[in-house]
């Protein structure tokens, strides 16, 4: 727990920004490799079902891309709201890092749905093409040409839903979620304490810049072209 009569030392500081820091960096651990998972099948299968696609079937690219797009659409503090109930019977409160962590990934997974679209959408066709011709099902196309070309892309695209599930945790601690978000709000601008709040916002920079940087060296490294 943050103690209320935060000093002004450094020592005190740190020891409420660690734990919120700690608590934000969980939420992102496990919300952003769910909704990257859950996202990139999504994702995949929107190409696969286009009408230039791998299997076209326009009843399933047209459902599943107007229910993309209605998620999608929601703004992340009302979709908490509206997802209270479910929440609460999933971890059994409304609060707290593991709550938070529930809309994070259905907030996130609409947006990352997206994201890998347009990752895969950026191979080249005569690739797939080429495998499709020599006999590959659309499963083998996705599985051994889409995805395997898309890694720079979808690493991109993995960096920018990292970036944004840290933007959602800051988001969900304004409604008692926990992270640097809760700590920015509740014990720096709420208690009028500028350090507290300027700290956080630094740490949230950091991890930022971080996670922007890992990912685009690892989009270098990877990047065959």
């Amino acid at each position: 727990m943050i103690d209320l009569g935060l000093g002004s030392n450094v020592g005190s500081l740190m020891d409420v920004l660690l734990p919120a820091a700690w608590e934000t960096l969980c939420m992102v651990a496990v919300s952003a490799p769910l909704c990257a998972l859950s996202g990139l099948a999504i994702g995949a299968l929107l190409v696969a079902t286009s009408r230039d696609g791998i299997s076209p079937t326009p009843s399933v690219y047209q459902g599943l891309a107007a229910i993309t797009n209605l998620t999608r659409s929601i703004p992340f503090l009302i979709l908490i709201v509206l997802l209270l109930p479910l929440t609460r019977l999933l971890v059994g409160s409304s609060i707290g890092t593991v709550a938070a962590m529930v809309p994070l990934v259905f907030g996130g997974t609409p947006y990352a749905a997206r994201l890998a679209e347009a990752a895969l959408l950026e191979v080249d066709p005569g690739l797939v093409q080429a495998a499709i011709t020599m006999g590959a099902t659309p499963w083998q196309a996705m599985w051994k040409v889409y995805i395997p070309e898309a890694v720079p892309g979808l690493i991109r695209a993995g960096t920018v839903l990292g970036i944004t599930m840290i933007n959602f945790s800051a988001m969900a601690g304004a409604v008692g979620g926990g992270g640097l978000g809760d700590l920015a709000i509740r014990y720096g601008y709420q208690r009028f304490r500028m350090d507290v709040l300027l700290a956080a916002v630094v740490v949230l920079l950091a991890l930022v810049q971080g996670m922007q940087w890992a990912g685009n060296t690892a989009a270098r490294q990877l990047d065959r072209r």
